[in-house]
């Protein structure tokens, strides 16, 4: 990584590594309900927040590719000395995953991508249009606006909102709120980046277990039937996990489901490596 790349990271518990990656709009707050069930489940819990989210350095020029941001996941892991861990990705931070598992498949013992499909960009067409404008944000609405927004989008992309609250969206928005400007610069910078590598080529290369779990209540966000069908298509080892009443935040929603999950994920790795 460049000297101005540092990312953030959180490391809690003791026994099997499991890693936990955000996607764009989180940080290591979106897992302060999943990461005490996983360490209570006798995990070590790693919490890396990508470039350009959470306490992370946010340089403007930095790349921010999917591709760039899993082979800064392999730096972190190099760095603590981790050899091989379950990858539990949100979102975009999926593909992040995808990419680490051909890219560094010695990294990643299985996978579990919680609504995050082989996408080739980590923003939507309406993601990018809104960075168009993101300098005025600082001017009209700001932190404020954009705490307003989330809000809509939370509610339209859960199976059941009761999570959300004001604190919720104020913990969300912390980071991004204490640098505003660094934070819309990079994300302009995530807006305009192009993949130098298609994932879909390489998702046959993927050899460890992947999980796939997605949310059974209709919701904004949710991974396509096309992408489900092309892992179930090219993926030796992929299971498609639907829980019942979520939507794309399973891990606020139902935090035991993927502590399920990671328990299945393992235990698959685990037979994986047994056969012959």
């Amino acid at each position: 990584m460049a000297p101005s790349e540092t990312l953030h990271v959180e490391i809690s518990g003791a026994g099997e590594p499991v890693v936990l990656v955000p996607t764009l709009v989180g940080s290591a707050f979106s897992f302060r309900h999943l990461v005490p069930l996983l360490t209570a489940d006798g995990y070590r819990t790693i919490v890396i927040e990508p470039l350009g989210l959470g306490e992370s350095s946010r340089p403007p020029h930095a790349d921010y590719s999917l591709t760039a941001q899993a082979d800064r996941l392999a730096a972190v892991l190099d760095s603590l000395g981790v050899s091989s861990a379950v990858i539990v990705a949100h979102a975009a931070a999926g593909s992040e995953a995808f990419r680490l598992a051909y890219r560094h498949p010695e990294k990643v013992r299985a996978l579990v991508s919680i609504e995050g499909g082989p996408t080739e960009t980590e923003v939507t067409a309406s993601f990018k249009r809104a960075m168009r404008f993101a300098p005025l944000l600082r001017i009209v609405g700001g932190v404020g606006l954009i705490r307003w927004k989330m809000r809509q989008t939370f509610i339209a992309s859960s199976g059941d909102p009761h999570w959300i609250s004001d604190s919720v969206i104020r913990g969300y928005t912390a980071a991004a709120a204490r640098n505003l400007g660094a934070t819309l610069r990079a994300f302009r910078a995530v807006a305009a980046t192009t993949e130098p590598v298609q994932l879909a080529p390489h998702l046959p290369e993927i050899r460890c277990p992947v999980i796939l779990m997605v949310g059974g209540t209709p919701h904004d966000g949710h991974v396509g039937p096309d992408e489900i069908a092309l892992l179930r298509q090219v993926l030796p080892h992929f299971v498609l996990d639907s829980v019942p009443g979520a939507g794309l935040f399973l891990y606020e929603e139902q935090p035991a489901a993927v502590v399920a999950a990671v328990r299945q994920a393992s235990a698959l790795a685990a037979s994986a490596s047994a056969d012959p």
